[in-house]
């Protein structure tokens, strides 16, 4: 990590592109390292093409880290340290709150999950909503599935109650009657989205409304 923060400081001083990027344009970069690093796992593509895709990963980490430095608001080694103060706080199941390990560990990953939650919940009280900090931008089907498995671990470490909102079109006896595996699921939905470009639909922000709308029901 010393030689690597190294090298990335002698190229914000003496690299004329690397020394202009700024937050804002590094998104674009961010988000195509992060999915080279996803195609990489799904395609088990091996581990040295998995080892660089997450050094690609971690130099964006690194050089939004310096541009920080630059203007003194935070380092690599804060973004690293916060980090680790914030895998204590939440993993209570795991440490106590000075950092020793517990004496016994949950068995399930239910268990996990409940006390995750629980902890980030105390840690953010003004939090009030399922969804809050579930972020918008998400591709929408991510973002669907983001936001019904917020809902069900809201209702399930609270016990209050999300409300689905219904179908604006009824599934047909046939449709009603299936027993859906991932390729015919898959299928249906390349069907659905087939319908909706032929409607002149486009199926990405109509999927993103529905769960906005849904969002902003509660």
């Amino acid at each position: 990590m010393d030689r690597l923060l190294t090298i990335i400081g002698e190229l914000r001083e003496h690299c004329v592109w690397t020394k202009a990027l700024t937050h804002a344009q590094l998104v674009e970069y961010l988000i195509e390292e992060s999915y080279e690093l996803v195609e990489t796992i799904e395609e088990e593509q091996g581990d040295t093409e998995l080892k660089g895709e997450l050094g690609d990963l971690l130099w964006q980490i690194v050089l939004h880290s310096a541009i920080a430095a630059e203007r003194g608001s935070f380092t690599f080694d804060d973004v690293a340290g916060a980090l680790a103060d914030k895998m204590i706080r939440r993993n209570v199941h795991i440490y106590r709150p000075d950092g020793t390990l517990q004496d016994s560990f949950p068995k399930t990953d239910e268990e996990v999950i409940e006390k995750w939650d629980a902890a980030k919940r105390a840690e953010m009280p003004e939090r009030k909503h399922p969804f809050a900090g579930l972020p918008e931008s998400l591709p929408a089907l991510m973002y669907a599935e983001k936001a019904i498995d917020r809902a069900a671990r809201w209702e399930a470490g609270t016990g209050e109650k999300v409300p689905f909102p219904a179908p604006s079109v009824e599934r047909s006896p046939r449709e009603s009657a299936v027993e859906w595996t991932e390729e015919s699921f898959g299928a249906h939905m390349l069907t659905l989205v087939r319908k909706a470009h032929e409607a002149g639909i486009d199926s990405e922000r109509a999927l993103r409304r529905a769960v906005k709308n849904w969002k902003n029901s509660i």
